[in-house]
């Protein structure tokens, strides 16, 4: 098995996806252990476009079980890298909160399940980061909640009942 290293200080987002789906495949595996793992994570995700791939893949891919089982020593990364974490989980429960609740109207019942099980991944990670970090950022979410929306350039604002939906999943991190 060769060393998978980060050449570049800032891999690109797609780069990012594809090292992540290659580093979880090798430990679902069992050809990586926990710690190596947690290791080349750290490095991934130091830079943005890095956390980014990471967690589109890990939340997203069903089939990817990392966050699911959340090794003690990826949970000890995830809590050094601190702030960026929290933030980027926290925006993927927002986001994906938001989807559910417009894919179960729309009775798109599958992409309902997946967004559901990206909620659910979030919710479970956020649990395990700094209780203090993720109350302050979980409480500047909810005071920014009007101002986000579901479009990239937030010109399309969350509805009544998105939020609703929204604040119902991040009330679920204290359960």
């Amino acid at each position: 098995m060769e060393k998978k290293t980060i050449n570049k200080k800032n891999p690109t987002f797609i780069q990012s996806i594809n090292i992540t789906k290659e580093w979880c495949e090798e430990w679902e595996s069992d050809l990586l252990s926990d710690e190596i793992l947690a290791d080349r994570i750290a490095e991934l995700i130091r830079t943005k476009n890095g956390a980014r791939g990471f967690f589109a893949y890990t939340l997203s891919d069903n089939n990817c079980t990392l966050l699911d089982k959340l090794p003690t020593s990826l949970i000890f990364k995830f809590r050094e890298q601190g702030e960026s974490i929290v933030e980027i989980t926290l925006k993927n429960l927002i986001m994906s909160s938001a989807q559910t609740f417009n894919h179960e109207k729309n009775v798109n019942l599958n992409y309902a399940e997946m967004s559901k099980n990206i909620s659910e991944r979030c919710i479970c990670l956020l649990r395990e980061l700094d209780t203090a970090l993720v109350t302050k950022k979980v409480n500047e979410s909810i005071n920014d909640l009007d101002n986000m929306g579901n479009s990239f350039d937030k010109t399309i604002k969350y509805n009544a009942s998105q939020k609703e939906f929204i604040l119902k999943n991040i009330r679920n991190i204290a359960n």
